[in-house]
């Protein structure tokens, strides 16, 4: 089947470059740019009032000055939130991204972007991808965007939304095992994204050669993810794509 035309990088910014800015910013994509890297993984989630923002957690409270659901916030309220004084006082200030915000900074920069669309428990995955797919479609060519997700769900709709030549889908795992491939054939996938943990030689093998892109998060020690470079694998999602430099095939 044919996919995009990517030429995936060794390395993506995890959340941005999370490490040195609060994850999931602009801020953080500033940093991921100047620091060399190409491309960045990020979480699209909805507010209450369905407007796709830039965001993880399920709850404000690890990565804001507030408490309470994502869900029960409008945009004037999550724009009220500080969303970088938690990471450090250099940060202190910074607002919560909308996925147009975030989009345009992207393209901006000329980056490449994998987008995972994030279905925290009882919200809508079928809403999140209606709201976020198509301006993510928009804003960026195919070969620079990448749309990803642990919900089956979500994955279906975008596909239903994009064919594979026009938008490559990658499925996320925490182990990858029996099923794997009848559930990425249904989608249409592009690539495979495994927990380097819990990912063996034998199933990296097996999915290289069924055509796959593999993609490994979150590797943050370069020495420990060596073995997994002559498995065959693509690129990592790193916290600290600078450790890699000097550490790459």
């Amino acid at each position: 089947m044919p996919h995009p035309d990517i030429s995936l990088p060794r390395l993506m910014a995890h959340r941005g470059f999370s490490s040195q800015a609060p994850e999931n910013t602009l801020a953080a994509v500033r940093a991921a740019h100047d620091a060399g890297c190409s491309w960045v993984e990020l979480d699209v989630q909805l507010l209450g009032d369905g407007t796709p923002v830039i965001w993880h957690d399920a709850g404000v409270r690890r990565c804001s000055d507030a408490r309470g659901r994502l869900a029960d916030l409008d945009l004037p309220a999550a724009r009220r939130l500080d969303v970088g004084g938690w990471f450090s006082d250099a940060f202190r200030g910074e607002r919560i991204a909308t996925l147009d915000e975030m989009l345009t900074l992207i393209d901006e920069l000329g980056m490449g972007l994998n987008l995972e669309l994030k279905v925290n428990r009882g919200r809508n995955a079928e809403a999140l991808v209606e709201a976020s797919l198509p301006a993510a479609l928009e804003a960026l060519p195919p070969e620079r965007l990448i749309v990803s997700s642990f919900n089956d769900q979500a994955l279906s709709q975008a596909r239903r939304l994009a064919p594979a030549s026009r938008l490559a889908l990658g499925v996320l795992f925490e182990g990858v095992g029996r099923g794997w491939q009848k559930r990425c054939v249904g989608l249409e996938a592009y690539s495979i994204h495994a927990d380097w943990r819990r990912l063996s030689r034998r199933t990296a093998e097996a999915v290289k050669a069924d055509g796959y892109a593999l993609l490994c998060y979150t590797p943050n020690d370069p020495t420990a993810f060596t073995h997994q470079w002559q498995w065959g694998v693509d690129a990592a999602i790193s916290d600290y794509p600078n450790r890699f430099l000097g550490h790459l095939p």
